[in-house]
């Protein structure tokens, strides 16, 4: 029996006036686990009613890693905790989504940032604590629900939501790359088709979307921008079958990881996006990739290692190229690609 689950969420300026009505159904018990930039970001716009006892309100750390999930675990394994409310970045969602997972209870996700799909994804990314990619952490659902405030979103700074724009606009090419010439079932099949929605709509409104942000206003761009990135990503990934749910791009980026301090020094999204483009040159795809570096360089993303400070040396990268083709994302995809061919991408990228 073939059972799906899609990501539910309310999206606004008003999006907390039914956290009651909503979560009533989950219990009266809340454990908060967030950032503590995103628990304050959030504080006087999420307002707990009496409704609700907060057991505890918990920051996450700065990173989503096994060790401090168990710790979290057994510090409120016996507090009768109902559900989890999910505070702040992919980080801090990632970490409530496997603490919840462990406590078995719901989660309820509030992005104060629109930078992954980590609110609505059904899967923590889970990194060493020295924040070297470790695996993925994948569950049965999404959040019991996604509350999207924009004005939290409007006023966090504008490079989260350009990476969120970054990291989006790979789901598109990623699937179809691994997805190519399958024999797909219906639910990847309509997950490769809506793929186009993490593509087509940044395209035509991201670059006013983070215009907006810089001046920390609303405007219906950036809406349509963060429900690409949060909302359509994650049915993305609940649709398609995981197999299929990453590629190059994203294995390129952790990777790239493997380079040491380069998780702390550039966003995801903004790898994942030159990522992106170097998956595109090894697919032969040439054209399309001139037109997400246009795209990229118009909203201020790097599209060169060398803009990042990272030499383009085979020696250097070495390591990297042979982590990223180990990567689980690179288990299927439409061909065999070798560490050849993958330096060849980054080099042409380079010189694009």
């Amino acid at each position: 029996m073939e059972q799906k689950f899609f990501p539910a969420y309310t999206i606004g300026l008003d999006a907390f006036d039914k956290f009651d009505e909503i979560c009533e159904p989950l219990g009266k018990r809340i454990l908060i686990v967030g950032g503590r930039k995103a628990l304050a970001a959030a504080k006087d716009k999420l307002k707990i009613s009496e409704n609700f006892q907060v057991v505890d309100t918990v920051i996450y750390g700065h990173e989503c890693y096994e060790e401090r999930v168990i710790e979290l675990y057994n510090q409120y394994k016996d507090s009768d905790v109902d559900f989890v409310v999910g505070v702040g970045g992919g980080k801090a969602l990632d970490t409530a989504k496997f603490l919840a997972y462990y406590l078995d209870v719901e989660v309820v996700t509030v992005p104060t940032i629109a930078s992954t799909c980590a609110a609505a994804s059904a899967l923590s990314v889970v990194y060493t604590k020295n924040h070297v990619f470790e695996k993925f952490a994948y569950y049965k659902k999404p959040a019991y629900h996604c509350f999207i405030n924009t004005q939290i979103i409007a006023d966090a700074p504008h490079e989260y939501l350009r990476a969120g724009v970054g990291d989006t606009l790979a789901k598109h090419y990623e699937v179809e790359f691994s997805a190519r010439g399958r024999e797909l079932d219906y639910s990847s099949e309509l997950g490769l088709t809506i793929s186009s929605m993490c593509n087509v709509p940044l395209m035509r409104y991201a670059y006013s979307a983070i215009n907006s942000c810089k001046e920390n206003k609303v405007n219906d761009e950036l809406t349509q921008t963060v429900l690409a990135i949060i909302i359509s990503t994650g049915m993305v990934s609940m649709l398609i079958n995981p197999d299929y749910n990453g590629a190059m791009a994203h294995a390129l980026f952790y990777g790239l990881t493997n380079i040491e301090g380069f998780e702390e020094r550039f966003l995801h999204g903004d790898v994942v996006g030159y990522c992106t483009m170097v998956q595109l040159m090894v697919d032969n795809k040439d054209i399309e990739a001139k037109k997400i570096k246009e795209f990229l360089k118009s909203i201020e993303i790097e599209t060169t290692l060398s803009e990042r400070g990272i030499k383009c040396d085979r020696g250097y990268l070495d390591n990297v190229i042979n982590s990223a083709l180990k990567d689980p994302d690179m288990k299927v995809i439409a061909y065999d690609v070798s560490a050849d061919m993958l330096f060849d991408g980054i080099v042409k990228v380079e010189n694009l």
